[in-house]
């Protein structure tokens, strides 16, 4: 029986005879031989924590670093100190800026000394009645704000735990 090279019939594709290296589990239209495949690896598995009834590491807490004054405490402190410090300066300012700032201004326009409020002319009114609240609001904002450095401070220490 002459066979005709050019006449391939159902003849397994040139590219697979000359690709050995591929598995027969890759060829298309091909089964995977079961008794030829690799064992399967066993699944792994994550484990967290192996030794459940060893004492935990203790950490040396923030706040005894703080109470030892240690330099790390020294340094915690010196951050709260700092941020109450800049708005201490901010609120100063500002009300300085405001107690200053009226009477030049008062000065250097002087028609407002001609005005009158409530038959009391308007550089003492504002001087007089208008410079306490003034006082009393910026007050009031720094307590808040700086109980506020306070409550940030003692999360970043219970965070630091």
């Amino acid at each position: 029986m002459s066979r005709d090279p050019g006449a391939r019939e159902e003849a397994e594709p040139r590219r697979w005879i000359t690709d050995r290296s591929r598995k027969d589990s890759e060829r298309p239209g091909k089964e995977p031989d079961r008794s030829r495949r690799e064992p399967e690896r066993p699944r792994r598995e994550v484990v967290t924590s192996p030794r459940t009834m060893a004492p935990r590491h203790l950490r040396y807490p923030v706040t005894r670093e703080i109470d030892e004054q240690t330099r790390l405490g020294e340094i915690y402190m010196r951050s709260l100190v700092r941020t109450q410090f800049r708005l201490a300066l901010f609120v100063c300012t500002v009300l300085g800026c405001v107690v200053v700032g009226l009477p030049l201004l008062f000065l250097l326009v002087p028609e407002l000394h001609a005005v009158r409020l409530l038959g009391i002319p308007l550089p003492w009114a504002v001087l007089a009645g208008l410079i306490y609240p003034a006082f009393v609001i910026g007050a009031w904002l720094y307590v808040r704000q700086a109980e506020r450095n306070e409550r940030h401070f003692a999360e970043l220490v219970d965070r630091a735990r």
